[in-house]
């Protein structure tokens, strides 16, 4: 078991985790999650002695092996498979004492031993590891220097599941994942053996794979029975009875102060008056439920063009002439459509979204664009490679040169950055913080198209949801790259398979395309093709259903937002009234002219319609809240 007794870890002064305490189970999967900047990481490091705890103790029995994936990718000419065989220390150790030991005995137990670890099988299960994370046998065989910086991060994965240690920590493993490695992994570590601990804020990974959670907020960590989707149940659960509680405990304190003003000076009962004061002094406060008004996504709507937006006629695209990575490319995108772009790391996903942003040309075939749009494209590198120097207000003002400081404010309001935020350092801003920016930045013309490559690797798990909706509400195209399963089913009407030199609609939906992966439930010949037409029928009805899901939601959306302008116009007028019938000489020229009577009988009607319209903006609210 890992037990976490009442730890503190600090850092520059800050209290990151203040007395915490938490026990896993034996072989428990447990799923970590936080708000970005909450901890997760130090905590990690303070299990693995990292970092010394400044009070408290983490213990866990004798001998026990800890793995934990480090952030540094393996480098060097060693291939990928002799590094993940390397992982076994213990392995390799024993199988070069058994080619030299000359002691009988001696060598008897290292033979034992060799067989009690499985020894003699490690070439096949070094093997199955790496296929199943993306490389073929002759990637297995290739120097690692020869590899991009995220495939030298899935060898490191693949050493590490490998060494199958008996507490096996893992912080944010998929990021350098596609969705068929991440599928694989999910079914790896559902059958891990030992006790798991699990960094992540991909939704569906932690409901599959965790059978607790473990929640680390204001530097506490509470534990919770069951998947991601049973912690927030619960936790939901939890905040309403602590904001029920909150509201009774103030209640109670307005009628202490209510009595005590009223009954201290009185003689005859300046004692209770006394006791209740002492009461209320005692009284502790519940926190109040605070939500993070900075977890903010409002893409700008762009002005409306015909359809389509591109269209591709039989286009070829690549980075060496004559080698295209894709091919007979066929794809017609209008302004309200949803993509999701399907296929493994390495098929061309990227290179198709770099063609349809305009930063590669067609090699041969037909690319046409309307004249007028406008792309905005989001990576994964533009996160990483905003300036340290500056704020975001300047580096957005640089950005929309000629453009007014109220404009630039605004802009940057929609993503959060509003007030000091948009004036702190980018340099002290979290990844997710940074992604952020980095939207705010390729979105500042309202774009007539988003494409987005793996936009929420930064972002947790409310981030992610937060994103979901803004994508939902957007008035334009949206092609997107995501191994966040959640996130694909929720936004894309449409999927295209990138595999094969091409690109190609499939037709299902993310649960058909992950059967597809998985080998379940595949298309039959003669007599089953019918159910897979049914199929597909019914995987277009959902995709429509989809698309008017989206439209309700985004008159639901203009709804609420007239209903809101209408109480704030009524609210502004009965002020005006009740300032020309309380301080005449400020009064509007409008009202200044009327009488007494007249402004009493106005007020009535305003104040009438003022309950009707927040009536109508509180319904509003709540339908727009079941929609989302």
């Amino acid at each position: 078991m890992l037990t976490i007794n009442g730890i503190t870890v600090r850092l520059g002064g800050r209290d990151i985790i203040s007395r915490a305490s938490v026990a896993v189970p034996p072989r428990a999967r447990v799923g970590l999650v936080g708000r970005n900047g909450a901890g997760k990481s130090t905590l990690v490091k303070a299990i693995i002695g990292e970092i010394e705890p400044d009070e408290g103790a983490i213990e866990m029995p004798r001998r026990t092996r800890l793995g934990y994936l480090a952030q540094e990718a393996p480098a060097g000419s060693a291939t990928p498979f002799e590094t993940v065989l390397a992982a076994d220390v213990e392995r390799t150790q024993l199988l070069a004492e058994a080619e030299t030991c000359t002691d009988p005995n001696r060598l008897g137990d290292v033979h034992d031993r060799l067989l009690a670890i499985d020894a003699y099988s490690a070439d096949a299960r070094a093997a199955r590891i790496l296929i199943g994370l993306g490389f073929d046998e002759e990637m297995q065989a290739a120097p690692l220097d020869s590899f991009s910086g995220g495939w030298r991060m899935r060898v490191a994965l693949a050493s590490l599941l490998f060494s199958a240690p008996d507490v096996l920590l893992l912080d944010e493993p998929s990021n350098h994942l596609d969705l068929e490695a991440t599928l694989w992994l999910e079914n790896f570590l559902k059958a891990y053996p030992g006790t798991l601990l699990l960094i992540s804020h991909e939704r569906d990974l932690l409901n599959n794979v965790a059978d607790h959670i473990v929640h680390l907020h204001a530097g506490k960590l509470t534990l919770y029975p069951g998947g991601y989707d049973s912690f927030e149940r619960q936790r939901n659960e939890r905040l309403a009875q602590q904001a029920a509680a909150r509201a009774a405990q103030e209640a109670q304190a307005d009628r202490l102060r209510d009595y005590i003003a009223r009954n201290s000076a009185r003689a005859s009962t300046a004692k209770q008056a006394q006791s209740r004061a002492k009461m209320l002094a005692r009284m502790q406060p519940i926190a109040a439920v605070v939500e993070d008004p900075s977890l903010s996504f409002d893409f700008p709507d762009p002005e409306e063009l015909r359809p389509p937006l591109i269209t591709l006629d039989l286009a070829s695209v690549g980075y060496t002439p004559g080698k295209p990575v894709l091919q007979r490319l066929n794809l017609r995108i209008d302004p309200d459509d949803r993509i999701a772009l399907l296929g493994r790391n390495g098929n061309g996903k990227t290179t198709l979204a770099r063609l349809l942003a305009a930063q590669l040309a067609p090699m041969d075939g037909a690319m046409t664009a309307t004249g007028k749009m406008q792309v905005g494209y989001f990576t994964q590198y533009q996160v990483e490679e905003i300036a340290d120097g500056g704020t975001p207000l300047e580096l957005m003002t640089r950005a929309m040169e000629g453009k007014s400081p109220a404009a630039v404010r605004a802009q940057l309001g929609r993503f959060g950055f509003s007030g000091n935020r948009a004036t702190s350092a980018v340099g002290t801003l979290s990844g997710g913080e940074r992604a952020r920016l980095a939207l705010a930045l390729v979105t500042r013309d309202a774009p007539h198209m988003l494409v987005l490559d793996e936009p929420t690797n930064h972002l947790d798990i409310d981030a992610r949801e937060a994103l979901v909706q803004a994508l939902n509400a957007y008035k334009g195209a949206v092609i997107l790259i995501s191994h966040d399963r959640h996130m694909a089913e929720l936004v894309a009407d449409r999927l295209v398979l990138v595999d094969g030199g091409t690109a190609k609609p499939f037709d299902g939906s993310i649960e058909d395309y992950i059967d597809f992966i998985l080998g379940r439930n595949q298309p039959k010949t003669d007599s089953g093709s019918s159910d897979t037409q049914a199929k597909s029928g019914g995987a277009q009805q959902d995709r429509k259903a989809r698309a008017t899901a989206r439209e309700t939601y985004k008159a639901l959306q203009k709804a609420q937002n007239e209903a809101e302008k209408r109480v704030a116009k009524l609210q502004a007028e009965l002020a005006q009234i009740d300032r020309a019938m309380f301080e005449p000489t400020s009064a509007a020229p409008e009202f200044a002219k009327l009488t007494m009577g007249d402004l009493s009988q106005r007020r009535a009607k305003v104040a009438q319609a003022l309950e009707e319209a927040e009536a109508a903006w509180l319904e509003a609210g709540e339908a727009l809240e079941s929609a989302s």
